[in-house]
């Protein structure tokens, strides 16, 4: 996905979404280091399956504690 930087608030970028530049993403301005206001960027997002997998393993462990612990 392609976005454009529009601006900075403070410690947020606001990004619109191209082409149309109607759908705003708001995002950590430390994250984009060099970045300038209209600056164009490619965003990519990767499901990360495994790590996915063992965090919902994590929390199913913990909320089983808490139950026998309220037994």
């Amino acid at each position: 996905m392609k976005v454009t930087v529009d601006r900075f608030e403070g410690e947020i970028a606001v990004l619109l979404v191209r082409p149309e530049e109607t759908q705003q993403i708001l995002f950590p301005r430390e994250l984009l280091p060099g970045v300038e206001e209209g600056d164009i960027l490619e965003i990519t997002a990767t499901r990360e399956i495994r790590e996915t997998e063992e965090a919902r393993a994590r929390v199913s462990s913990l909320i089983e504690k808490l139950r026998q612990k309220g037994t």
